[in-house]
């Protein structure tokens, strides 16, 4: 009977990790965002500021987030990574409420740049553990993503009703209170795992191990990881871009829309306080909510095909609906919105799955650590492409550049191979597969 028991609390205690996990991958993408909207539809009228000169100012939280992983994941390899987890947590919420009470733009650039200091952290670290510990890892960081997606999805809903019901501090102080107690919690749950001593490294996790690669292994290897890395790049500069500008999009793009539902709900008493702000937030939600699933899809998919079709597939969808917002407007506007979206999170996990497939598990978090430096980067980047773009010629000029980019991504994930190769080295007996 103890055995049992032990079991069902076991089972319970990893569903609850994988849980928590999965919100820390909502904090990470939300607390990231959460300027975004903030910029768009308060600070240039609160602080007389362009939406342009505003984004400069979150240029190096983008940079941190993408140069700090590395030092990140290395940290978590050789200290702990449950530990790590729990500095996230408390971290980046300690940061976003330092961050809440800025009283100048350059307060608020250096808020931003701890808060992406400390957001570095989830993607090394995090998807290692997702990666390390559980089967089906296509669907695993398929969900995970998902969660990931609601945070992008949830940092303009939830940003623009707090800036309708209380201010623009509260959007960074109220998510950094919840992510402390989230911090806490995950604490009490790994409690075991944060103060065992560490063990020794094993070097059986993940199909690259010790001893020599024939040549024709290293080959592919190198060839993939190449392809890897640029689809990582261009990926995240359409993800960056889109998922950054769609609240000031929508804020022009969507007046009579936005201005008919919210008459509409004051009219049946349902708006309560919110108003055009929270409407902008309500309509991102939806695309990026909608938009999110198609990550489950993607990661059943990977599991079963592998991830060059896959990827063909949604940087196909991109160019396509890329081509189409030009000019679009009101409710066409967020059709075409929602279509790019769901090619844009889609792809979110090809990446990550074939690194999780192709790394050695005692390397993992430093190597995911160097693809998101390579990420976040990109990310970093793209902020002033976008604050350039839309101020010389607005995001007509923009889509099309996106749609350029696209081209490249599809054209690299087409030189894949059809399915990741087994690249045991040959010092190692083969490991069977289920």
């Amino acid at each position: 009977m103890t055995p049992t028991l032990s079991a069902q609390t076991e089972t319970r205690r990893d569903r609850i990790h994988f849980l928590l996990l999965n919100i820390g991958h909502l904090l990470d993408h939300m607390f990231t965002l959460i300027f975004a909207t903030v910029a768009a539809l308060t600070l240039t009228r609160e602080w007389g500021m362009g939406y342009a000169d505003l984004l400069k100012y979150a240029t190096p939280g983008f940079l941190a987030f993408g140069l700090f992983s590395l030092p990140m994941g290395w940290a978590a390899d050789r200290w702990n990574r449950e530990g790590m987890m729990v500095v996230f947590f408390v971290g980046v919420g300690l940061a976003s409420i330092a961050t809440g009470f800025a009283q100048s733009p350059l307060q608020i650039g250096f808020g931003l740049f701890v808060v992406g200091m400390m957001a570095a952290i989830y993607h090394p670290v995090g998807l290692a553990i997702v990666t390390s510990k559980w089967k089906n890892t296509g669907m695993r960081l398929a969900v995970n993503g998902v969660w990931g997606n609601f945070g992008v999805a949830g940092a303009a809903l939830v940003t623009g009703y707090l800036i309708d019901l209380v201010s623009w501090r509260a959007a960074f102080i109220v998510p950094g209170v919840v992510s402390i107690l989230v911090g806490l919690a995950y604490a009490l749950l790994r409690w075991p795992e944060l103060t065992a001593p560490p063990l020794v490294k094993s070097t059986s996790e993940g199909p690259v191990q010790g001893g020599k690669l024939p040549p024709e292994a290293k080959a592919m290897l190198k060839r993939i990881s190449v392809i890897a890395f640029i689809t990582a790049a261009l990926s995240s500069l359409i993800f960056q871009s889109t998922s950054f500008s769609i609240p000031k999009l929508f804020d022009e793009r969507l007046p009579v829309l936005s201005q008919d539902i919210l008459t509409w709900l004051k009219a049946t008493g349902l708006a309560g306080r919110a108003d055009l702000a929270t409407m902008v937030g309500v309509f991102t939600f939806i695309v990026f909510s909608v938009a999110s699933f198609a990550q489950l899809i993607v990661g059943g998919l990977l599991d079963r095909y592998g991830p060059r079709s896959v990827f063909v597939v949604a940087a196909a969808v991109q160019i396509v609906f890329f081509s189409l917002m030009p000019g679009a407007s009101e409710g066409w506007a967020v059709v075409v919105a929602l279509g790019f979206m769901l090619g844009a999170f889609g792809q979110i996990p090809i990446t990550d799955y074939m690194i999780g497939k192709m790394a050695t598990g005692e390397f993992r978090s430093r190597i995911y650590g160097a693809r998101y430096v390579v990420s976040f980067t990109t990310l970093a980047l793209a902020l002033p492409m976008i604050s350039y773009v839309y101020a010389n010629w607005g995001f007509d000029s923009l889509f099309y550049l996106l749609a350029v980019a696209a081209v490249g991504m599809l054209l690299a994930a087409a030189c894949l191979p059809a399915r990741l190769p087994n690249l045991t080295p040959s010092a190692a007996p083969a490991p069977a597969h289920a």
